[in-house]
């Protein structure tokens, strides 16, 4: 008899090594040809789908022909049972995986028609704002999903879960209470998606800082600075505390430049050299170009160069090209005019020697009097 279950027991393991090296090779023929295809076709959909949708096939592949070759096989119920259930969440959370990835295959398609690198990319950033943000919440949903299935395969959890609804009002608040801050930060994920307060690759000024969107997810928003440091904020401030977008409705800028000048400065030539500047920059979109005086203090008067960039990193480039060339310009010919006391001035230096010189006559007089 013993001998008897052991060929049983033999048979059986051989069985489902069987069937888990068969889903092995199948998924392993299935992803070779996916990547011959996306080779020979340069298909982005073959290659998204053989990089992001591998994993989880390789191990749903497995666990289908096991359950398939599983009544097959002489194993006795108290084996049986446990063995099928394990087979039964694995694939639960391999379909979940799956359907998680599937969202990564749909955001490389968007990301390779919705472009970044093109001139006037408002509504690509708005398409894969909110897709990013679909997404996400996508992904939560699928876990919470998968996860309230796995649960319900076993009795203890739905002895549980009949106890809960017992008392669900004590532990509905109790748990939104607790929950607070991760629904408010899903519900501002929500209104940034369809409100878009921000998109990626927005231009802010928030919580004091200068940079760009790199990531929305479910909960915070990583603000990329311009040193490249990373300011993590909860998705909640951007609903609920001001801040400056520079790419609302356009990524085009107006930059300025503001220079402190005597008040007998010529301000013609500076109009003319600052013509000379943006003619001759790549960085100029040819939209604006103006040169006026824009205040005046007792000491100078205040010169405010004003022109236009096609996105803000340009718009910050423009401004140090410029006030670099215009000060460059002024040092070089009229260095006489830069911002002077007016004590310091030739004229008052002139008069007052002048009245020094006046006064030595009456004390050479004087002396001679004497």
């Amino acid at each position: 008899m013993s001998a008897v279950n052991w060929s049983v027991f033999a048979i059986n393991l051989v069985t489902a090594a069987v069937a888990i090296i068969a889903g092995l090779i199948v998924h392993a023929i299935v992803f070779i040809a996916l990547k011959r295809f996306a080779a020979r076709f340069h298909s982005l959909l073959y290659d998204s789908v053989a990089s992001h949708c591998s994993a989880p096939l390789r191990l749903m592949f497995p666990l289908l022909a096991l359950d398939i070759v599983m009544p097959s096989l002489k194993i006795p119920t108290a084996v049986d049972d446990p063995v099928r259930h394990v087979i039964a969440l694995m694939l639960i959370a391999a379909v979940a995986w799956l359907c998680i990835r599937v969202t990564l295959v749909a955001e490389d398609l968007l990301a390779d028609r919705f472009r970044f690198d093109t001139p006037d990319n408002i509504k690509s950033r708005r398409v894969r704002t909110q897709f990013e943000v679909f997404r996400r919440v996508v992904s939560f949903a699928v876990f919470v999903i998968a996860l309230g299935i796995a649960l319900t395969t076993f009795e203890w959890a739905k002895v549980i879960g009949t106890s809960m609804l017992a008392s669900a009002g004590i532990v509905g608040l109790a748990a939104s209470l607790a929950a607070r801050p991760t629904i408010e930060n899903l519900v501002a994920g929500l209104q940034i998606a369809f409100t878009e307060p921000i998109r990626l690759e927005d231009v802010v000024i928030a919580n004091g800082e200068f940079g760009r969107i790199e990531e929305i997810t479910t909960t915070y928003v990583v603000l990329r600075t311009w040193d490249l440091r990373r300011v993590i904020l909860p998705l909640s401030y951007f609903i609920q505390t001001p801040f400056e977008n520079w790419t609302r409705k356009t990524a085009d800028l107006l930059a300025y430049v503001y220079l402190y000048l005597d008040y007998t400065m010529p301000i013609e030539p500076l109009r003319l050299e600052l013509t000379r500047i943006l003619t001759s920059s790549s960085r100029w979109d040819k939209k604006v170009n103006v040169l006026q005086v824009s205040d005046a203090s007792e000491r100078a008067i205040q010169v405010r160069a004003l022109m236009s960039a096609a996105d803000s990193g340009a718009a910050w480039d423009l401004r140090c090209e410029v006030r670099e060339r215009l000060l460059e310009f002024v040092q070089k010919n009229y260095p006489q005019y830069l911002p002077r006391n007016r004590n310091e001035l030739p004229e008052i230096h002139a008069r007052v020697a002048s009245a020094d010189a006046n006064s030595h006559p009456i004390s050479g007089g004087a002396a001679l009097d004497h």
